[in-house]
């Protein structure tokens, strides 16, 4: 959600079609994550919020963070972006530790992929 958000802040701001592209992939990899979080019970916590808004003071920091170094132009947005690939790459692999449930290694490998992929569309 995090980065969908962003991207999608960035798109309307900057003149370039791969935040809105980069955004629509990670609506997919949204609803990805939300398919094994039904499948497991767990509680969704992104449901009903707003854009820009998050349940935990970190990923509210982060994207207030990187809105607001984005908003300096393009290259700054694409610096932007790539941190909040690299941290979803960290993050993705530090969930797998322990991860035994097959398709939830699946979803993380996907999701994993197409952050590495992100990084290469932004110029790293």
């Amino acid at each position: 959600k995090l980065a969908h958000d962003l991207y999608s802040a960035f798109a309307d701001t900057c003149s370039t079609r791969v935040f809105t592209r980069i955004a629509n992939a990670e609506t997919r990899h949204l609803t990805e994550i939300r398919v094994v979080l039904d499948r497991y019970d767990i509680t969704d916590p992104t449901a009903g919020k707003a854009p820009g808004v998050f349940t935990t003071e970190r990923f509210q920091q982060l994207y207030d963070a990187q809105l607001a170094a984005g908003a300096a132009g393009l290259d700054n947005a694409y610096a932007a972006a790539t941190t909040v690939e690299k941290t979803d790459i960290a993050d993705l692999k530090s969930a797998t530790t322990g991860v035994t449930a097959p398709d939830v290694l699946q979803v993380y490998t996907n999701l994993l992929a197409g952050s590495e992929r992100h990084i290469t569309a932004f110029g790293v």
